[in-house]
Parts: structure tokens; C-alpha cells; sequence
């Protein structure tokens, strides 16, 4: 009996060091979950959308995030922050190209839908495609606004409202530090999601 027991315990204690650790670890986890897939619009080489491409959203964790941005892009876009009205460095600037999610890098908004809308905040009237941004109900502050969100990484960017001039009517009131802007000559260029 007592001789079972130890073999027991010692294909008991195999089993634990061997494969536990596996099991439970982190990294081990976080590989066997599936990721949700969405589909989003890129830019070809002449800088124009895609077709649909079907893509894996981007999820990482709160440590993960804090690592790859500075402070105030970590609070605006994954804390829902809003950056001060006339500070931020896109609100009154002027040269063509793409602007991109600070988290993931996916094309979200074209220089030339882009207009002064006398807020502060860099504003325009539509995105590249809308699959690139999503909308949700946003009723904090004592108010009901539209958050407007990045599709493959659910970056906060903004909010639209529907003040702004035609063809839509729409104005994506964003933060500039939940953006990145590529320039037209460099914008072309496919960038892969971080």
C-alpha cells in the first residue's frame, strides 16, 4: 500500500511539473483562445481600400498596451480619455495623407475628408471605409454622444456627431493621440497590425 502510494505521488508529481505549468501558463493560455476575426478595408498601392480582407482583431492585454504607449495615448485611446481642445498635434494640420489607429495601425481616415470644425479637435466627415470604425452609445458625462472606435483593436477615438457638412453630415470629432499620420508618398505602403 504504502509503495502504490508512492507511485502514485510520483506519476502524480510527473504529471504536475510536466504538464501544469503548461496548462496554466500565460502565454500557453492566451495561445489556445480563439481570436475573434473581423473584416476591414487596407489600402492598395495606389492608396485607395481594399476589398474586404478578412483579419484577426487585435487583443492584448492591459500590460501590453501600457508598454507600447506613451501615457496620454494609453489613457485617450484605451482609456477613453479626450485630449484637451486646441493641443492636440492634428487639430489644425493640413498636409495629405492617411490617418492611422496609434494601436493597430489600420487605416481609418483620409486627409481629404478632413475639415475645420472650429472645436479643436481634428475632424472629419467620413472614414476610409466604414468598416474600419465602429459606433457605440456612449452616455457618460451626463450626456448621449456616438463613441466612434477603431474596428481591429477597439482604440477610442472619438465621437461623431451629426453637425458636420455634406456629403454626410457627419464630423468624427477624434483625439490626435489615438492617431498616427502617414504621409500621401508614404501612405501607400500596407502596414501590418502591431
Amino acid at each position: 500500500m504504502c509503495y502504490r502510494m508512492t507511485k502514485f505521488s510520483l506519476i502524480l508529481g510527473l504529471f504536475a511539473t510536466s504538464v501544469l505549468p503548461v496548462v496554466g501558463s500565460t502565454n500557453r493560455v492566451e495561445t489556445l483562445k480563439k481570436v475573434p476575426m473581423i473584416q476591414v478595408r487596407l489600402l492598395d498601392k495606389n492608396g485607395n481600400p481594399t476589398d474586404l480582407v478578412t483579419t484577426e482583431k487585435v487583443v492584448k492585454s492591459d500590460a501590453e498596451w501600457r508598454k507600447q504607449l506613451t501615457l496620454k495615448q494609453y489613457e485617450i485611446a484605451r482609456g477613453k480619455g479626450t485630449e484637451p481642445a486646441f493641443c492636440g498635434v492634428f487639430y489644425d494640420h493640413k498636409k495629405p495623407g492617411i490617418y492611422t489607429c496609434i494601436c493597430c495601425d489600420l487605416p481609418l481616415f483620409s486627409s481629404t475628408t478632413k475639415f475645420d470644425s472650429g472645436t479643436g479637435w481634428p475632424s472629419f466627415f467620413q472614414p476610409i471605409a466604414k468598416e474600419n470604425v465602429l459606433s457605440k452609445a456612449d452616455f457618460s458625462h451626463g450626456m448621449r454622444r456616438v463613441e466612434v472606435l477603431c474596428a481591429r483593436c477597439d482604440g477610442h477615438l472619438g465621437h461623431v456627431f451629426e453637425d458636420g457638412p455634406p456629403p454626410t453630415n457627419l464630423r468624427y470629432c477624434l483625439n490626435s493621440e489615438s492617431l498616427k499620420f502617414t504621409p500621401a508618398n508614404d501612405a501607400t505602403k500596407a502596414k501590418p497590425s502591431r
